[in-house]
């Protein structure tokens, strides 16, 4: 009996200092204490020139060397002023939106071509236009683009889902196109190889049906919106190799079709049929080393929106693309607007100076602009993200100081820029997104749910919509007599606020 009570007195002495022990530890631990990233590593992917880029940056900072981290004040390398500067810029068809100062920068005058040719499929209905939208995990699935594509042609005309990839991490949870294919691919990504077997595609993956002895395969099929309930016009596209024995083969409804693979140009293409089709199987023989690409939906008019969403990426991989083969991918697609969707990858690292950031993301666009000459660049700012300080959901530390960022190489390379972040609500939109009923964000306070995600794509889209409208006026105010001529200059702030709301502004 004295046993039982001398173990008994023990574990409670245990008990008691071990909840001294943390009151007292308490007091000087982080109030930050765990991550609020997702639970769970399936399909986790690492960016690795995120990672050299921020080891380069520490590198510098531990030799002492001054960053070139932009602040008020300071100029580009041309000895242009970064901030504060008033930004002016006209289009070649004579429409001069007004100068802007930094501090509102929107760089909607840089849209300027790429309303032209919206303006042409909606009055003469001539053309098309083509989107290519590249994100993170924030769009995986389709998620923001469908809705953002949705928008667009139901606006502009259009069908089709656009370009997709041979494989995907995400093709189980995508709705806009039903994905399968055998698990015998060999896939190399941009966010992990640095020095591909051959170059990547504009999706930033290469695949190869190298396996010899198995059925390689990859099947699409139509997906459930109004715009995608067809496979439009499916079209292969693969790179160049020695090998010209490779050949594919797909079954339009009783027929088997054979045809051969001729990888003798830097992209290639094959049209596997030339009206729609609800599904299709196509089967790779022995193409053992041709770079396959992936297959192309589209019916060829109004707009057009490719999704190229890679889980884990910064968007700095994008500044290793081929030049010479994105500028055959711009001849075969016609890009008119390069939408850059990241931030929620680049958040994790713990710091606020986002200037290591700012130089990558300044090359990627470069590259972007050389890859497909003509193109519009949008960059969309990092969303809000809430983090855990004094037990209540904040917003991260981090957002604004990468949005920061984001808006100067925006500023710096002539892009337009969305602050996704002010565009949501600021400061502590996350938490409310999460918590609201019916909620529009996962707990992770990170990503958006279905709804949310159906929210943002179609916020981006009034975003841009009313730039063109604003266009559209300056247009007219410009040539009021034939619209369909080239207009000669007009400031935009010739436009009174009245007439502006007049005009969906």
């Amino acid at each position: 009996m004295n046993t039982t009570k001398s173990y008994f007195f023990q574990s409670f002495l245990i008990i008691l200092l071990a909840t001294l022990f943390f009151i007292g530890i308490k007091e000087v631990l982080p109030k930050q204490l765990f991550s609020e990233k997702e639970a769970g590593t399936k399909n986790v992917l690492i960016d690795s020139m995120l990672i050299d880029a921020i080891n380069a940056d520490k590198n510098i900072e531990q030799q002492g060397v001054m960053g070139d981290s932009i602040t008020p004040g300071a100029t580009d390398s041309l000895g242009n002023p970064i901030l504060n500067q008033q930004v002016a810029s006209s289009s070649n068809l004579g429409v001069v939106f007004s100068g802007e100062s930094y501090e509102n920068y929107n760089g909607t005058q840089f849209l300027s071509a790429f309303y032209e040719k919206l303006f042409q499929i909606e009055t003469n209905h001539k053309g098309k236009v083509r989107i290519a939208y590249f994100g993170d995990s924030m769009t995986d699935g389709d998620f923001i683009v469908q809705d953002f594509r949705s928008e667009y042609q139901n606006k502009f005309g259009g069908e089709g889902v656009g370009f997709v990839a041979i494989t995907s991490e995400s093709a189980s949870s995508r709705s806009s196109v039903t994905h399968q294919y055998s698990k015998n691919w060999k896939m190399q990504s941009y966010l992990n190889v640095k020095n591909p077997i051959r170059p990547f595609a504009v999706n930033g993956h290469v695949f190869f049906a190298n396996d010899t002895i198995n059925k390689t395969w990859v099947k699409y099929q139509a997906g459930r919106g109004k715009n995608t309930s067809q496979l439009n016009n499916p079209t292969l596209f693969y790179g160049s190799a020695a090998n010209q024995n490779g050949f594919i083969s797909y079954q339009i409804k009783n027929d088997t079709i054979i045809k051969k693979l001729n990888p003798t140009k830097i992209l290639n293409t094959i049209q596997l049929a030339p009206n729609n089709l609800q599904a299709v199987t196509i089967a790779f023989k022995k193409a053992k080393s041709i770079p396959i690409y992936g297959v192309n939906f589209d019916n060829g008019k109004g707009v057009h929106v490719d999704n190229f969403s890679q889980r884990g990426n910064s968007g700095i991989p994008i500044s290793k693309f081929d030049v010479p083969l994105m500028n055959a991918f711009q001849q075969k697609l016609g890009y008119d607007l390069i939408v850059l969707h990241y931030g929620t990858n680049v958040l994790k690292y713990g710091t606020l100076d986002f200037s290591w950031y700012d130089k990558s993301m300044t090359r990627t666009v470069e590259r972007l602009q050389k890859s497909f000459p003509g193109a519009a660049i949008l960059i969309i700012s990092t969303a809000d993200k809430s983090s855990k300080y004094d037990a209540v959901m904040k917003t991260d530390s981090a957002v604004v100081p990468l949005t920061n960022s984001q808006k100067r190489y925006a500023a710096k390379t002539k892009s337009a820029y969305i602050d996704l972040y002010k565009l949501m609500g600021g400061d502590g939109s996350m938490a409310k997104w999460v918590e609201q009923d019916p909620p529009l964000a996962n707990k992770d306070y990170t990503h958006f749910n279905f709804r949310g995600a159906k929210k943002i794509g179609g916020m981006l889209f009034q975003e841009l919509d009313k730039g063109y409208e604003k266009y559209k006026l300056l247009r007219k105010r410009a040539n009021p007599i034939n619209q369909n001529t080239t207009a000669v200059k007009i400031k935009s702030d010739s436009i009174t606020n009245n007439q502006e709301s007049t005009n969906g502004q």
